[in-house]
């Protein structure tokens, strides 16, 4: 998808054709920041495009705090 204008409105039929491009590719694997940047949006756009599209968002990566707990034998 082309690159649109920065802060440029997205409504209707286009905005539409966005969310499902970004569905897409989130499903594929690729970060909400990485789609950010590739479209020229924020990161809190396409967040929220996510959102509103149902789209079931990812936990935060990383690692975690506390200690892990012990295997069971």
């Amino acid at each position: 998808m082309a690159v649109l204008k920065k802060g440029a409105r997205i409504t209707g039929a286009e905005r539409s054709k966005l969310a499902t491009d970004l569905k897409k590719q989130y499903d594929k694997g690729k970060s909400i920041r990485e789609l950010a940047d590739s479209h020229g949006r924020s990161y809190g756009f396409v967040h929220r495009v996510l959102s509103e599209s149902g789209v079931a968002l990812r936990g935060r990566g990383g690692a975690t705090r506390g200690k892990a707990k012990a295997k069971a034998k």
